[in-house]
């Protein structure tokens, strides 16, 4: 039985070094849904997209705090870090200067919390797609 090209390139051969895994990473850490999109996943792409997305606006509309590393505090750290993996979404917040320096209402913690929330399931949502292109998880 011949194999077409189409299907060679779906199949994984057990050892075989590609970059699609990494770049998949990386593309799914910088926006939300891209590494699903480079797997050929595109539904569970826009689910992602709408709901990360989704869960950082309302963080920003809610003035989430934004948090910065400089500061010191191990709980700052660890927010920064978590924000951090909402990737662009981050990096254009810090640089237009959204959300709020200190979360002074309940609101507002809520918001730093919805924040946070976003970027941990947009990293969890990268590894996700790495599994996939590296052929370690099945659709």
């Amino acid at each position: 039985m011949a194999v077409s090209n189409s299907q060679r390139m779906v199949q994984r051969v057990p050892g075989e070094k590609t970059s699609l895994p990494m770049l998949a990473l990386l593309a799914g850490w910088l926006v939300p849904g891209a590494g699903h999109v480079l797997v050929r996943k595109p539904i569970r792409a826009a689910l992602l997209f709408v709901a990360i997305g989704g869960m950082y606006v309302t963080g920003l509309a809610l003035q989430g705090k934004v948090y910065s590393l400089g500061s010191g505090d191990i709980f700052d750290m660890l927010g920064f870090v978590g924000q951090l993996g909402s990737g662009i979404l981050f990096m254009l917040t810090k640089t237009m200067g959204w959300g709020a320096a200190a979360a002074t209402t309940t609101l507002s913690d809520y918001g730093s919390k919805f924040l946070i929330c976003a970027g941990l399931l947009n990293l969890i949502a990268a590894v996700d797609a790495h599994s996939l292109a590296s052929g370690r998880k099945a659709s």
